[in-house]
């Protein structure tokens, strides 16, 4: 009787399998995925940036530039290998929900991490966007005027005082639609974000991150920003 009734249960058991965790799709170890990678595992990766607050421009299935800056972004967030590939560690990171947190307790600002090389979103302390940046690269380059100077953005709390609603030519190459805090050195779009600092002094952006940050209104001009 006591083996019919293991027997029952196990049958029982096995027609209802436990529920899969939630995000089994990233959580599993399934395939590496990168840019050119497409699917509903693609989906979920968007998806879960996206809960996150990681930038990204659409949950479309395909693994395409954007979704590469924010994966990336995680990737800094979390201290690991910065390839913007998803493989092991990208997926526990995301399997763990690992987003930077704000300096700031108040106010709405944008906060740019030097060392983490992103920039935030924020609002009264709460990081509402993450976007991947890369900012001075810290080498020396040669200036317009001749002299030698180090590629630095520097840190403090400073105020967006110039805006240009186009491509900003200047002595270094132009600008995609630039938001300026400091003197020269500004928040801009550029079509190459690299993973590392690489820029003169300026964070850069993705094109289509610097589009967002317009259009929502997140860097109009009188806008705090605090390089940290």
């Amino acid at each position: 009787m006591l083996l019919a009734l293991v027997a029952a249960f196990a049958l029982v058991l096995g027609s209802a399998p436990l529920a899969p965790p939630a995000h089994a799709a990233w959580v599993g170890g399934g395939t590496e995925l990168r840019q050119g990678s497409t699917g509903p595992e693609v989906s979920a990766v968007q998806e879960r940036l996206t809960e996150l607050g990681y930038w990204i421009d659409g949950v479309d299935g395909w693994f395409g530039f954007h979704t590469e800056q924010a994966v990336v972004a995680l990737q800094k967030a979390a201290g690991i290998a910065r390839d913007g590939v998803v493989g092991p560690d990208t997926r526990a990171a995301l399997a763990e929900g690992v987003r930077p947190r704000a300096q700031s307790t108040s106010g709405d600002l944008l906060e740019i991490d030097l060392d983490g090389q992103l920039l935030l979103v924020v609002s009264d302390g709460e990081v509402k966007r993450v976007i991947n940046t890369s900012t001075g690269s810290g080498l020396p380059y040669e200036a317009s005027d001749g002299s030698e100077r180090i590629a630095t953005t520097p840190t403090g709390t400073y105020t967006v005082f110039r805006e240009v609603d186009a491509w900003d030519p200047g002595p270094y190459g132009a600008l995609y639609r630039p938001k300026y805090f400091h003197g020269g050195i500004a928040v801009h779009g550029y079509p190459s974000v690299p993973p590392e600092p690489a820029s003169k002094g300026c964070a850069r952006v993705s094109l289509a991150a610097m589009d967002w940050l317009w259009e929502n209104g997140h860097i109009d001009v009188h806008t705090t920003v605090l390089v940290r």
